[in-house]
């Protein structure tokens, strides 16, 4: 870890980002909290302390804070409500603030890695920022011209083709060429966390990879040509595989990575088997990015009852991330 801190962005205030954050941040020791600092809101961060009942000193980030206690970049943001649990414009204003401010870092070398606590999608639109959420949103601030969401769990990883499109869009976007951005995307990844030849598989599109052509022709057409592109890269690749059971097999040790075709294709069974532990994770951008992998829950927001497992698993991502940003 270098002296560069890894930010967090609070996301939401009137969501659970602040509770889950500092949450997090109390169950660790003083020295891992010297690492990291939040980008957000002082005074909803002291509310989300007092509902937790924890003990989390906070300070002013750059300024000599007592021992143990979190850095803070506090961000002033006009209008938000001072409760949790309200869909704001303001809020949507405060979430964009928070991930700019955390990007501008990275991009200037004062940051290492930037952790993102739930946005609010409907708040974000409402403040007139019009993305689908952090990715498309990381991929205009970073200038990048797209990014891939990996789903990283301890015995399930699975990286997507497309993500927030419809089903038919996700099928016309499934070419050869984007299917071997996406696995060439995986191996970069996958060897830059230690992996010395990473196993991928490709899931299948169509029912049984399309039964030689019985229920479609799109893996033939789309999935292989960009499979065996890969193979001759000298990228340890299979696919298509049927996407029934692609899954079970990786979970049980087949594969390192699995690469989905959409978006339910590859939640759907990493939130089974780890829904409270994967960790979200930005590939193809040129900074670092990982979060929870969870919403704002409004519905619980305020109320102590927020658990912060999944946060303590994107920290420890982020400090991998951290530690080997030298291999990007």
């Amino acid at each position: 870890m270098s002296n560069s801190p890894v930010v967090i962005t609070m996301g939401d205030p009137s969501g659970v980002g602040a509770e889950v954050t500092v949450k997090a941040m109390a169950a660790l020791s003083a020295e891992q909290r010297a690492q990291y600092a939040v980008i957000g809101d002082m005074d909803t961060l002291e509310r989300a302390i007092a509902v937790s009942k924890i003990d989390l000193p906070l300070h002013a980030h750059g300024t000599a804070g007592e021992e143990g206690s979190l850095a803070v970049i506090h961000l002033p943001i006009e209008g938000l409500p001072g409760e949790f649990g309200v869909l704001s414009p303001a809020c949507g204003e405060a979430s964009f603030q928070y991930i700019k401010k955390a990007v501008d870092m990275v991009q200037a070398g004062e940051a290492d890695c930037i952790v993102t606590a739930p946005i609010n999608k409907a708040a974000l639109n409402a403040a007139g920022h019009h993305y689908d959420g952090h990715t498309g949103m990381l991929a205009h601030l970073t200038g990048s011209k797209s990014s891939f969401m990996l789903l990283a769990s301890k015995t399930l990883n699975v990286l997507h083709i497309s993500t927030h499109v419809s089903l038919k869009t996700a099928i016309e976007r499934s070419t050869p060429e984007r299917v071997l951005d996406t696995i060439r995307m995986g191996h970069k990844h996958f060897k830059r966390m230690g992996y010395d030849n990473p196993r991928i598989a490709v899931a299948g599109i169509n029912p049984h990879c399309g039964e030689g052509g019985l229920f479609g022709d799109e893996d033939d057409k789309h999935t292989l040509p960009g499979v065996e592109m890969a193979q001759k890269e000298g990228i340890n690749v299979v696919g298509p595989v049927p996407a029934d059971t692609v899954y079970h097999r990786a979970h049980n040790g087949a594969f390192d990575l699995v690469i989905a075709q959409y978006h339910d294709q590859g939640h759907i069974p990493i939130k089974i088997i780890a829904f409270d532990s994967a960790v979200n994770v930005s590939l193809g951008l040129p900074i670092d990015r990982c979060s929870v992998d969870h919403g704002t829950a409004f519905d619980i927001a305020g109320t102590g009852k927020a658990n912060h497992v999944n946060m303590l698993s994107t920290l420890d991502y982020a400090s991998k991330l951290a530690a080997t940003k030298d291999k990007r």
